[in-house]
């Protein structure tokens, strides 16, 4: 079994979620989970740290792909930070870079929000 943790904190009007781990089919949920949990709340500038991200498959994939409309359409956005060069290749073979920013730290992250 995948092991897979989400650690959600705050830093002003900013919600980063700290992957860790695995995100796949039996994980995904976890992720999804977290996400509806910010849009219930309007939470809606989040920030998704992926640098203790060890691999992604096509279901945490999807997940990001599910709510990215929902978060959008409050006026916010999810931004991706802090990504190993295989797990950035997944996303970059899938065209997620015309979708989403992917940046290299949450500093930045939190600028582009500003911007």
């Amino acid at each position: 079994m995948s092991s897979f943790n989400i650690r959600n904190r705050n830093i002003e009007e900013f919600d980063i979620l700290d992957l860790d781990g695995e995100l796949d089919a039996h994980t995904a949920p976890h992720l999804e989970d977290s996400l509806k949990k910010l849009i219930i709340d309007n939470r809606q500038r989040i920030i998704v740290n992926c640098q203790k991200l060890e691999y992604i498959s096509s279901a945490g994939l999807g997940v990001f792909m599910a709510y990215i409309e929902d978060v959008r359409s409050l006026g916010g956005d999810i931004k991706l930070t802090n990504m190993s060069p295989k797990v950035f290749n997944v996303f970059d073979l899938l065209g997620f870079p015309t979708l989403y920013d992917i940046l290299d730290d949450e500093k930045d992250a939190i600028d582009k929000f500003s911007s």
